[in-house]
């Protein structure tokens, strides 16, 4: 390869730690649909990929960037425009067909009459040439166009998406990824040195379990996103029109089933890009029953062993740091004693206040224990409603909204009265860190259940809607991991709550007046049947609302849309 020292701006020249590569999608129609060219990479002990099945492609070379003279039909500037990097994005580009031509002898270049070429027409004697121009030591791509008179296709290649591997790795690789179709006349093989194996797969055989193909996490999850094109050009024009695509970071983290990276778009990432930026390990996957993770100087989490339909992963428990190494904890959890067990072993230092988001019996109870074991006060507010209320609770101190409670010097909870869940629900916001503890009023992935007559969904949407003026970087839900974009999450649930609203004015114009279940099974389509028990009950304070606001009406159990609701 040549030697040329590449220009210290070029992608080419970033640190070791982080190398610029780009990769091929190489498609065609198969006798059973679109296919993907993959290669196998061969045993090496320092290799992460080593024997799994990838797209051709590696790092840029020092090469790419005296190739520029040599393209044909796009230029740097609008290279770069689109990878939106400053310069030299035609760099990625070349190396993507650099690639293609050294391990798999695919070829993207215009001949002298502006033609893909053919390489399978050419005699033997030039395709040895070319092999050898190709390989390891070989005189490289400017010679083969120099040799041909070949101007090189980038312009047929699409832009499809970008991967950094996660931090932590001892190698992490800025990727982008193209997508061409194979040039008719030319036949894919194998290198021997960076493949010693290819096969054309439908990206749906390639992901399969029962294929037992070994692929990398950022391989696998790309086939995945064109596995239902059923042809390559569609599948080709559809990347050929996006634009705007978005970074991909996988982060790892630890879990029960070891270290494995974790994708933006699962529950626990934002969590781990907070607590674990560096990848250093200590980032969780899974919420635990029993396992203590700290958030932050100042927060720690258990969670307890109560997982359901109802609870998601189980309910937490926060500790937040006080002065002189005290501490408080939010939400003791159920009455179980394994629970408690797990609380005491976790506490950082010894529990001056216990907080109680609301009342319901995966919250609260856990107070009892915790109090006659720290004797720490109890703070929270009671209901008169007793269904399915924790009959324990009994705080010494009923804070109002907006009570400041200094733990220290630095650590502030700001009460947040947000009824809605329950009419006794507090929010707790560490003012310091812009955190907020949420209880039930949100969770992640999931929606709450507003159940009347203790829950109103007209006050459910206030207390939503007046978070949206709160200060908050972060919510600690009472189920889940830590929440960023804390408005984003808002917005979205006061919005499933007005489409849910919409579903049932819909729904009581064609059926009304009609009972409760038929309502039900209208409203609630999208839900299994299996969990409707649990919707009638959010369902019954949609219908509250309305007839709050004087849309709707029951009168002995059927329920009649007013005037102001036609």
């Amino acid at each position: 390869m040549s030697t040329t020292l590449p220009d210290p701006t070029s992608p080419v020249a970033r640190s070791k730690a982080m190398r610029a590569a780009a990769s091929m999608l190489v498609l065609r129609d198969g006798t059973r649909g679109m296919e993907v060219l993959m290669m196998r990479r061969p045993q090496r002990d320092d290799d992460r990929s080593a024997g799994a099945f990838v797209f051709p492609g590696g790092t840029l070379d020092p090469q790419d960037a005296t190739l520029h003279s040599l393209c044909s039909g796009l230029e740097d500037s609008a290279a770069s425009a689109r990878l939106s990097v400053a310069a030299n994005g035609l760099d990625y580009y070349l190396c993507a067909v650099r690639e293609a031509f050294e391990e798999a002898n695919l070829l993207f270049a215009y001949d002298t009459r502006g033609q893909l070429v053919q390489l399978d027409s050419l005699a033997e004697s030039v395709r040895r040439q070319l092999r050898e121009a190709a390989g390891y030591g070989g005189k490289g791509l400017a010679h083969v166009c120099e040799m041909l008179g070949l101007r090189l296709a980038v312009d047929r290649l699409a832009y499809s998406a970008y991967w950094l591997t996660p931090p932590g790795l001892p190698k992490r690789f800025d990727t982008r990824f193209f997508m061409a179709m194979l040039p008719s006349g030319q036949t894919a093989l194998h290198d021997g040195v960076e493949a010693v194996e290819h096969r054309w797969l439908r990206p749906a055989e390639a992901i399969d379990p029962a294929s037992n193909f070994t692929l990398v996490n950022a391989t696998r999850k790309i086939l995945q996103s064109i596995a239902h094109f059923q042809n390559a050009q569609t599948c080709f024009d559809f990347a050929q029109q996006q634009r705007n695509i978005p970074l991909v970071m996988p982060r790892l983290a630890s879990g029960p089933k070891g270290q494995r990276p974790v994708m933006p778009e699962e529950a626990p990432y934002a969590e781990i890009s907070r607590i674990d930026p560096d990848g250093a390990g200590h980032g969780r996957y899974a919420l635990e029953p029993g396992h203590a993770v700290k958030l932050s100087d100042r927060v720690w989490r258990v969670t307890a062993n109560n997982g359901s339909v109802m609870t998601g992963p189980g309910t937490n428990t926060y500790f937040v740091a006080g002065a002189d190494n005290t501490w408080a904890v939010i939400d003791p959890g159920p009455d179980d004693p394994a629970h408690f067990d797990a609380v005491m072993a976790a506490a950082p230092g010894p529990v001056k206040w216990i907080f109680a988001t609301h009342t319901h019996m995966d919250h609260s109870p856990g107070a009892v224990r915790l109090r006659a074991a720290t004797g720490a006060p109890v703070i929270g507010l009671v209901t008169a409603v007793t269904d399915r209320q924790d009959p324990t609770f009994a705080p010494d101190h009923m804070p109002r909204h907006g009570d400041r409670i200094a733990l220290g010097p630095q650590t502030t909870l700001r009460v947040v009265h947000t009824p809605g869940h329950a009419s006794n629900h507090l929010c707790y916001l560490l003012e310091e860190e812009k955190t907020l503890f949420t209880g039930d009023h949100v969770m992640q992935g999931s929606t709450v259940v507003i159940n009347p007559p203790d829950g109103d969904m007209r006050a459910y949407l206030g207390s939503l809607r007046a978070l949206l003026d709160e200060d908050i970087e972060w919510i600690a839900p009472g189920h889940g991991f830590l929440m960023g974009r804390p408005h984003d999450a808002i917005r979205l649930l006061i919005r499933h709550r007005q489409q849910r609203e919409a579903k049932v004015m819909n729904a009581l114009r064609a059926l009304a007046p009609t009972d409760l279940a038929t309502l039900l099974a209208s409203v609630y389509d999208d839900v299994p049947p299996g969990k409707h028990p649990i919707a009638q009950r959010s369902l019954l304070a949609h219908l509250r609302k309305l007839e709050a606001d004087g849309l709707a009406r029951e009168v002995e159990g059927i329920w009649h849309l007013l005037p102001g609701g036609l």
